[in-house]
């Protein structure tokens, strides 16, 4: 996740080189680090670094880092021959490098030889089964090719070996949800929210889950939830707040003719509602009207 401090750090860099100030390597660099596709940019900035023998020389051992870097950028592009070069120089200078061997991987897979690519896999696989890379390519190759049971497969696969991969987790989730598959959804939620609890997006995506599987157990959870990414974000999460509401009037409508003790205390959802109010106040007061009416036909 980058920090507003560093996507400032980073455009300000890249408006100093696109004018002619200098500092191509360095933004180069940030990119790097800070792991952002800005693959246009770096394309043109690494080649006009690659293309000056004196400007090359210098980087040392970076050059063949940077090469790397102008590769995955012009097969973003699309620009096929400039990676295909970039992956020669590469494959000559590292002959037995399975680095090298995953580029031409990517590099089948950007000309759409997805068969040709799989069988490159495979192969370094067979050599290190651990490769995280290697698996995650797998995972973006059958999304490309819009083979989503294919994607879960390798994707339950890789969480297999790499248990404790949250974006894994939850890149699962939201194809899971995206199917409507919304029980093993749930299951990849609880995996987030037992690895990182005070994360309040897991608990917030996995209440929006809850709810949406509804019956009465699942909505008095998906209220729990909705509570604490309430408690976890400061009592500012809008989302939430009307979550608590809607939760509040589907277990109302669920109760009717059960015992007492079934029914659960107003208190939360009145809070919730004033919260709601005085947030559209301040930031949508031509909102109010909308929310009022919304709250009153959820009887709250």
């Amino acid at each position: 996740m980058v920090s507003k401090t560093e996507e400032t750090q980073l455009n300000r860099l890249e408006n100093q080189v696109d004018n002619g100030g200098g500092g191509a390597w360095e933004y180069l660099c940030l990119v790097r680090k800070l792991k952002v596709r800005r693959s246009e940019k770096v394309l043109k900035h690494g080649l006009s670094i690659l293309n000056d023998p004196k400007k090359r020389s210098a980087l040392g051992s970076e050059e063949w880092t940077l090469y790397e870097q102008v590769a995955i950028a012009a097969m973003d592009c699309q620009c096929l021959d400039v990676a295909k070069d970039c992956v020669k120089v590469l494959q000559k200078k590292f002959p037995e490098s399975k680095r090298v061997g995953r580029l031409e991987g990517m590099l089948l897979e950007a000309k759409g030889s997805w068969a040709e690519a799989e069988k490159a896999y495979s192969s370094l696989l067979e050599d290190n089964p651990l490769d995280q890379v290697i698996h995650k390519r797998r995972v973006a190759m059958a999304k490309a090719q819009g083979n989503i049971s294919g994607a879960i497969e390798w994707l339950n696969k890789y969480l297999e070996i790499f248990m404790a991969d949250h974006d894994a987790w939850r890149e699962l989730a939201e194809i899971y949800v995206s199917l409507q598959m919304y029980k093993q959804a749930a299951f990849c939620y609880e995996e987030l929210i037992l690895s990182q609890p005070t994360v309040p997006l897991y608990h917030l995506a996995y209440a929006d889950v809850l709810y949406t599987i509804g019956g009465l157990e699942s909505l008095q959870t998906a209220k729990k939830y909705y509570a604490s990414t309430i408690d976890l974000t400061g009592g500012k999460n809008t989302r939430a707040l009307l979550g608590i509401c809607l939760c509040t009037s589907a277990i109302a409508q669920l109760s009717k003719g059960r015992n007492k003790e079934d029914k659960e205390s107003p208190e939360l959802q009145s809070l919730a509602a004033t919260a709601l109010e005085k947030d559209y106040k301040q930031r949508a007061a031509d909102k109010l009207g909308l929310l009022t009416s919304a709250l009153r036909s959820l009887k709250i």
